[in-house]
């Protein structure tokens, strides 16, 4: 199951006297639970930008007390928060991206294509622009880049000049009128494989409206900065873009970067970080058995091995 084989990719480093877990992407604290649970000295630092993932969150870790820091923040704020807490290394550091279960399941936010919803989508419900915004003001070779770059949508240029088209009649409010006009805008024979058409659209308008790509570029050098000697990171990410970052993230640290054949590395040249997992790692049977939504996930974990 995924949480225990997180959690055992994090543990040489958790089991650390005065061990801190920064949970970057907290969610309703499943994760964190498990590891609270599992080693009684740990000190958990948890972050979301959700307000009410931290609330619930809250509720769900209150008998663990005084172990539990729990913040309001986007994971590439981590410097910022780790400085106010005096905490200028930890242990554990685990990113699980993407949109959360709870997020799914609340037709509200309108994250999915298959109940009709207002086109939201903002992680954090409080701030910033929604899908609908994007829809409606984006002009056209804007929308071709957001599909294209973020959902790596073949069909991006059709669907981006009918959303055009479409807006002149009425402003896009809900799910269902766009998930019809992709699945037009999508020729028959393409929309027969790979699950819904809408899929990969409705991606890469969660990621422009929530900067997911930028907030984790920014966050996984700090991340890794923030690694204590032996300290462990664990991501999880769900789709080829985000696993695509972290896997170059990671190889910076691990593959030295000098010329082949040089018969000594320089000291300043020799990587830092140990990879853990051998590529990438995904749900085994008994894991997609009960979560299908884990289908799509990519683990990958690396240590700090040197300063």
């Amino acid at each position: 199951m995924l949480p225990e084989r997180v959690i055992a990719l994090l543990a040489p480093a958790l089991a650390a006297p005065g061990a801190v877990l920064v949970d970057a992407t907290l969610g309703l604290g499943g994760h964190a639970e498990f590891a609270l649970q599992r080693f009684p000295n740990l000190h958990l630092v948890g972050l979301d930008r959700d307000n009410e993932a931290i609330e619930l969150s809250r509720e769900r870790l209150a008998g663990f007390g005084e172990r539990i820091t729990l913040l309001h923040a986007v994971y590439d704020e981590l410097p910022e928060v780790l400085d106010s807490l005096g905490l200028p290394r930890v242990q554990g550091i685990l990113f699980d991206l993407g949109v959360s279960s709870m997020q799914l399941d609340e037709i509200s936010r309108g994250f999915s294509y298959a109940n009709n919803a207002p086109l939201d989508m903002r992680m954090d419900a409080s701030t910033g622009i929604t899908a609908a915004d994007v829809l409606n003001t984006y002009d056209e070779k804007q929308l071709v880049r957001v599909l294209r770059t973020y959902g790596e949508e073949k069909f991006a240029g059709r669907i981006a000049a009918k959303i055009v088209a479409g807006r002149v009649n009425a402003p896009f409010t809900n799910s269902t009128r766009l998930v019809d006009l992709i699945r037009d805008a999508i020729p028959a024979p393409a929309r027969r494989t790979g699950g819904n058409p809408a899929k990969r659209t409705f991606q890469a308008l969660r990621i422009e409206v929530n900067g997911e790509l930028e907030a984790l570029r920014a966050a996984l050098p700090a991340a890794l900065d923030a690694l204590c000697l032996g300290g462990r990171i664990v991501v999880m990410s769900y789709q080829s873009l985000e696993d695509r970052m972290v896997k170059q993230a990671f190889a910076q640290g691990a593959h030295p970067d000098v010329p082949r054949g040089l018969p000594v590395i320089p000291d300043n040249l020799m990587p830092w970080l140990h990879l853990l997992t051998r590529g990438a790692e995904t749900a085994d049977e008994a894991e997609l058995a009960s979560n299908p939504r884990s289908a799509s996930v990519r683990i990958r974990a690396a240590e700090r091995v040197a300063a």
